[in-house]
């Protein structure tokens, strides 16, 4: 079986920062940032995503160019004999399935909400219409099916084609437009009045304020965030390492996937503070910023029907993104676990996907009387919960200790492979803080999400 490559290394660059940017930048983090002291927290964000996701990133793709395979095979390919490293793979599988049925439902979301917002339904609404407009939405099973299907046969149909005619030929132009879309929405933002106030919040760091509540519950959601915010820990980005070739360090790609991601959390910042300030607004609204309060904004903004429009078609872009290339980390996944073509693989995923999203529908709905942690819990919180607490920082933890220790790929390998090409090279003096220390530090994140959850 002939394994595709992509064509360029910018669509290697641009495809992995589509797997890692997603709703995490834009929903999560001005959310968790107006609840933890703005410029402060991101500072302290800033740091950990390179003392923390920078090496993970640096693993996955390192693990998926050596082997040449995504999380399916590449275990088995390089680790020592009699060990059992590759069974990982079995719990990265089902956990990216599971992650795939509630984002392409939340993604729908997203979809329909740009349709209401191009017709301009949200226009002349109060505010509390609007709020009440998420909760019919949410509670009407049918048309959440309809946009999930969408989103599903959207993401599927363009890895159907290939990894060049498909997943690249539509991802770079499609993240090439985001960038410009973030641009544009920010410089709109920045220029409404009052904007000032939040700006300053979000740019001017005051640690008096950030510590003065729980400052170690502070540091969590920075490392927290910092791994969340990269999809690392599942194999998502392995797999675009087994697509490209060895003339540039994977550290230098590394740094360049991180960089663009957290352009686009820190462009989502000046979108979201200076509006909430401009209108009045908390910006730690939580998940309802996005539903019902940007709405509101847009709603009460000269000419909001048109920036509403290109804010959703922005968020609708980076979801996208996401679905596509982690659908396509699925697919390889399928067709090295399984031994399927590629068509194959996707005619039997499609549908299953599709299937496998019912749950966290239903859960807003019809089966609103499960509730995992208790009352106002649902579905998604538990597939939330099995993904975001436990596969993705486990898996991170398992790919660094696979790419330090003699049991695994080890050091010496690892290092030869990250620092192959021209660039940026990942230093060896690293190498203590690589195989004791950032386990630990990972850890210490898989801790804190149970302890956050069960002992509030």
């Amino acid at each position: 079986m002939n394994r595709e490559n992509l064509s360029s290394r910018l669509g290697f660059i641009l495809l992995s920062a589509g797997c890692a940017i997603g709703l995490g930048n834009v929903w999560r983090f001005p959310y968790i940032t107006g609840k933890y002291g703005g410029a402060a927290f991101v500072l302290i964000y800033l740091f950990f995503l390179v003392a923390l996701g920078l090496p993970i990133v640096i693993a996955e793709f390192s693990i998926g160019r050596a082997s040449a395979f995504s999380i399916g095979k590449s275990l088995d390919v390089l680790q020592n004999s009699n060990t059992k490293w590759h069974w990982f793979k079995y719990i990265a599988y089902a956990g990216t399935i599971i992650l795939m049925a509630f984002y392409a439902n939340i993604s729908g979301w997203i979809l329909n909400y740009l349709y209401k917002m191009v017709k301009g339904d949200f226009m002349n609404l109060s505010p509390e219409q609007i709020g009440a407009g998420f909760g019919n939405m949410v509670s009407d099973p049918t048309i959440q099916i309809i946009c999930m299907v969408l989103v599903t046969a959207l993401g599927f149909g363009t890895c159907y084609s290939g990894i060049q005619r498909g997943v690249e030929r539509i991802t770079k132009p499609m993240m090439l437009v985001l960038f410009l879309l973030i641009v544009a929405l920010a410089l709109r933002s920045c220029s409404l009045p009052n904007a000032a106030a939040g700006l300053e919040y979000y740019l001017m760091p005051d640690f008096g304020k950030l510590f003065s509540g729980n400052p170690g519950e502070v540091i969590f959601a920075a490392m927290g965030q910092a791994v969340f915010t990269l999809s690392v820990g599942q194999g998502s980005l392995m797999v675009f390492g087994s697509y490209i070739d060895r003339k540039h360090s994977l550290t230098n790609e590394a740094i360049w996937v991180i960089a663009l991601d957290t352009f686009i959390a820190i462009m989502a910042g000046l979108i979201i503070f200076p509006a909430c300030s401009s209108f009045g607004v908390d910006p730690a609204a939580g998940p309802v910023l996005l539903f019902i309060t940007l709405p509101n904004i847009f709603a009460a903004m000269p000419g909001g029907q048109f920036w509403g429009s290109l804010f959703f078609l922005f968020m609708f872009f980076a979801a996208l993104s996401t679905v596509i290339t982690v659908f396509e980390g699925i697919v390889a996944a399928s067709i090295d676990i399984f031994n399927l073509e590629r068509k194959e693989a996707i005619k039997i995923l499609a549908p299953l996907l599709m299937l496998f999203s019912l749950p966290c529908i239903f859960g807003f709905n019809i089966w609103s009387g499960f509730q995992p942690f208790g009352p106002g819990s649902c579905v998604l919180d538990l597939e939330d919960f099995i993904v975001s607490n436990n596969v993705l920082p486990l898996g991170s933890l398992l790919f660094i200790l696979f790419c330090t220790r003699k049991s695994g790929w080890g050091w010496d390998n690892f290092i030869k492979e990250a620092n192959e090409g021209k660039g940026l090279r990942l230093p060896e003096n690293t190498r203590f803080y690589l195989t004791y220390i950032l386990p630990l530090g990972i850890l210490a994140i898989y801790i804190q999400g149970y302890i956050s959850i069960f002992f509030k």
